[in-house]
């Protein structure tokens, strides 16, 4: 059983187009980095605080229809990072 508790997720929709690496538990192994673009300043706060303060590593980018509304955005990136915490978590 491998203890590396990392995961890479893609995930596009019509609506957006989303990358996610996840790398749990950082602060023993390696040095945590934290890169948010999800074109929604709060929304990238909010991931940026969950995994400083969840002493993950978290790169996530999302190119999304914010010309219409952020609604997708924030569902599927939220889709999405649940998505890597089952491939992380097994």
């Amino acid at each position: 059983m491998s203890l590396e508790r990392t995961a890479v997720v893609e995930r596009k929709t019509n609506e957006t187009d989303i990358k996610v690496q996840l790398e749990l538990g950082t602060l023993t192994t390696t040095e945590q980095t934290i890169e948010i673009n999800t074109g929604i300043g709060f929304l990238d706060h909010m991931y940026h605080a969950l995994a400083k303060h969840g002493k993950w590593s978290l790169h996530l980018s999302c190119t999304g229809d914010l010309h219409i509304d952020d609604h997708h955005t924030a569902e599927d990136t939220a889709i999405a990072l649940g998505m890597a915490f089952k491939q992380a978590l097994g």
